[in-house]
């Protein structure tokens, strides 16, 4: 899963190269619903979504609709190890909206630590020597990283307990009618290069329809709690294929930052519940105590 979800920046950014961000995101998320809702109304699941039509749509929005935009647009800017970066700061923005919407777990002094030296790290990739001013691309990818943020604060609050598959099938469904009439007005005149094409390939059958069945298989196996590791090594995998694949450059700036990402996600996410609460952890370690949140996917 670090490896499927680390890879997105890189074909996103070469996808960029031959079709509009309208085209490659209707691409993806069309090419995602063919697979998974067939599978979805194989089992019977939909049904479970009627009562929950107004937050699924909001889910869509947040998780998918705008920030799959708004990483595509930056990325014809930045570099697709730059953004693998940035988003790998969601952790310490969830950590952040958590508590300022009535979340229950304290921040410790260690979890300040951890969020302030993951801003030190933001901070850093958004200096004027590492982007070459290009801080509107910056906001882009920030702006995606707060929308994968707040998806899950939906999920565990208005859609818990229903099942992910079936939520990621629906919600892409809808991205598909969302994105339909701007796809259609900026098609390519011309069939894209070979490349462009596996490259949206890999997005809408890799990266979307066999990571999230994929991923529902690893929270049944490990729970939500210990799936989430994963978000920790998926911005190593596209910092290596940008560089090793694209030719990116590996700048000072980049290194520190990732090290400094990283090591806030660890510390801003690590459990701020007393030694008392471990039966009740155990609880929400479950699969049916969360939807399969979107936010680990790029």
């Amino acid at each position: 899963m670090s490896v499927i979800w680390g890879v997105p920046y890189l074909l996103i950014k070469v996808a960029d190269g031959g079709v509009s961000v309208p085209v490659l995101v209707f691409a993806r998320v069309a090419g995602g619903a063919v697979v998974l809702l067939p599978i979805a109304l194989h089992r019977g699941q939909l049904g479970a979504l009627r009562a929950h039509w107004r937050w699924l749509a909001v889910f869509a929005c947040v998780e998918i609709i705008l920030p799959w935009l708004f990483l595509s647009a930056a990325e014809r800017r930045l570099s697709s190890s730059m953004s693998g970066l940035l988003i790998a700061s969601v952790p310490i923005i969830g950590v952040a909206l958590a508590r300022l919407t009535g979340g229950g777990e304290r921040l410790t002094p260690l979890r300040w630590t951890g969020l302030l030296g993951g801003l030190a790290g933001v901070a850093l990739l958004a200096g004027p020597g590492a982007l070459r001013g290009d801080l509107g691309s910056v906001a882009l990818v920030m702006l995606t990283a707060l929308g994968y943020a707040i998806g899950p604060l939906i999920a565990s609050r208005k859609l818990a307990g229903l099942p992910g598959l079936a939520v990621t099938a629906v919600c892409l469904g809808f991205a598909s009618v969302v994105y339909a009439p701007a796809a259609a007005l900026t098609w390519p005149r011309s069939v894209p290069s070979a490349s462009v094409l596996a490259s949206l390939a890999g997005l809408a059958l890799v990266c979307t329809a066999l990571a999230f069945v994929l991923f529902f298989r690893l929270i049944a196996e490990v729970g939500p709690a210990r799936a989430t590791v994963i978000t920790y090594v998926n911005p190593a995998v596209a910092v290596a294929l940008g560089v090793g694949v694209l030719g990116e450059p590996l700048t000072p700036e980049i290194i520190a930052a990732f090290g400094l990402i990283l090591a806030g996600s660890v510390l801003a996410t690590r459990s701020g519940q007393p030694a008392g609460s471990e039966a009740a952890e155990v609880v929400h370690d479950q699969p049916s105590a969360a939807p399969g949140p979107l936010s680990k996917a790029p």
